[in-house]
């Protein structure tokens, strides 16, 4: 009887007050941290975070300490999303190689212990067709690996298994998170309305990703407290960098415009 109570009361009380689930996006990860800044101002702060992909990039540099903007400044100027590195196409086009060395420059926690806020990333295993939720023990490798995008970047080896981006298989990571926290808010920047530029290898890889990963969101959204997605986010590509700064003002605005209408939080 008294372990059983122990289970219920941990279920219904959870230890943070706030946790935020960021999803992949590429270059549109640039509107986490807008969505971030704006909670920010309303005074929400999440006190735990789960990220895949970009969600993973923005995660890490919040839960490292940054600001919103510092982060946006330090992903900006360091084109952080501008792979230039051309891999040998033996198991991905681009290398993160880049990614890795500017992490590895600007966050100088080596675990996840040292984080200042929890952080959780997700990765897709392909060896055994499974999705992984990190949250301890080395960082930096297994945010890259929750990043690379199969076929376009090399997969990262961990512990000898093949890891891609977590999107594969959980695009926005909820469930590591969803019962640790009261209030749950899901930050997704990835809206699949029509797509009319598709022009491109890039574009088309990239739309063909996005509707196959967005199927798996939808139900999670109806779990989350409060959902914040810029439907404008569709009119940008992952790698359109020169648009970073509109990219953050898009998910800043439009977290504003959600808060407004209706403040759950």
């Amino acid at each position: 009887m008294g372990l059983m109570s122990n289970v219920f009361q941990k279920l219904n009380n959870p230890k943070y007050n706030i946790g935020i689930a960021l999803s992949g996006g590429g270059v549109r990860g640039f509107a986490h941290l807008g969505v971030l800044k704006a909670l920010n101002e309303k005074g929400v702060f999440p006190e735990i975070i789960a990220g895949t992909s970009a969600g993973a990039l923005a995660g890490i540099f919040y839960a490292y300490g940054y600001s919103p903007e510092e982060s946006f400044e330090i992903f900006y100027h360091n084109s952080l999303f501008h792979f230039t590195h051309v891999a040998i196409p033996k198991k991905g086009l681009l290398s993160m190689e880049k990614v890795s060395k500017i992490l590895k420059k600007t966050i100088r926690a080596e675990t996840f212990e040292e984080l200042k806020i929890p952080l959780y990333v997700a990765a897709a295993n392909l060896n055994d067709g499974k999705i992984e939720y990190f949250h301890q023990g080395s960082i930096l490798e297994k945010v890259i690996a929750s990043a690379s995008i199969p076929v376009l970047f090399k997969p990262q080896i961990i512990d000898g298994k093949t890891f891609v981006d977590g999107g594969v298989f959980d695009n926005l990571p909820i469930e590591p998170i969803k019962d640790q926290c009261k209030k749950l808010i899901g930050s997704h920047v990835n809206p699949t309305g029509e797509e009319k530029n598709l022009d491109s290898i890039f574009r088309i890889g990239e739309r063909a990703f996005h509707l196959t990963v967005d199927t798996i969101s939808k139900e999670k959204r109806k779990l989350c407290d409060l959902f914040i997605e810029a439907a404008g986010l569709s009119n940008y590509g992952m790698f359109s960098l020169d648009k970073g700064r509109e990219i953050f003002e898009t998910g800043y605005k439009v977290t504003k415009e959600t808060l407004e209408k209706n403040n759950p939080l």
